[in-house]
């Protein structure tokens, strides 16, 4: 068994299969386990490695319980086996069995990997501007589709029905305004305008 050296300088046992060895007879759960990591605790990596055949399945089952996803559940699993390896000196006998801790070590590890992955999907979320409701939506959508069908049916016009309608109905423009902006008379602007809401209406499809 090869021995890894993180980033922090620690050395411990690098061996992961995932699951316990299908050959292997398991060690009776009890003082034994006590023992090995004891031992461990004072940095016997020979301890590391039995303790590790024993541990690392029940440890991979129950963080994939949680997680429910292979990949993750295997990389948490690692980081289980690398906080028994760091920390078996907090281990007392006296509280709690050897493998009851591991599994709680294990299960934190798990439910801290489901939290961190919430929060980031809340982030995400929260940084997504909100979709707008579908029927602000389909009115956006009509709307767009409708000025620039009438840009469009606008071009058809003659330059002063153009003109009078766009000071008239965009500009808010009164005939007399128009007129006297336009330097034409009102009566024309009147006729050129009703010939020109005549084409549009026409161009747009309106029924009459």
């Amino acid at each position: 068994m090869g021995v890894h050296t993180n980033d922090g300088g620690d050395r411990w046992p690098r061996r992961w299969t995932g699951r316990a060895g299908a050959d292997h007879e398991a060690r009776p759960v009890g003082t034994g386990l006590d023992d090995l990591i004891m031992r461990v605790a004072r940095g016997d990596r020979e301890a590391f490695e039995e303790l590790y055949r024993e541990i690392a399945g029940p440890v991979y089952g129950l963080v994939l319980r949680v997680l429910r996803d292979p990949q993750q559940a295997e990389e948490v699993a690692q980081e289980v086996l690398l906080e028994v390896w760091r920390t078996a000196a907090r281990f007392d006998p006296s509280r709690a069995g050897a493998m009851a801790w591991v599994m709680t070590l294990a299960h934190r590890r798990a439910v801290d990997r489901v939290r961190s992955a919430q929060a980031a999907r809340r982030r995400e979320e929260r940084a997504l501007p909100p979709d707008p409701p579908f029927d602000q939506v389909t009115e956006q959508v009509q709307t767009r589709l409708e000025t620039e069908q009438v840009r469009r049916c606008l071009t058809t016009l003659t330059d002063l029905q153009r003109q009078a309608i766009t000071l008239a109905y965009y500009g808010g423009r009164t005939h007399r305004e128009v007129a006297t902006v336009l330097d034409v008379p009102i009566g024309t602007i009147k006729t050129r305008m009703r010939d020109g809401l005549i084409r549009m209406r026409d161009c747009l499809g309106v029924r009459r």
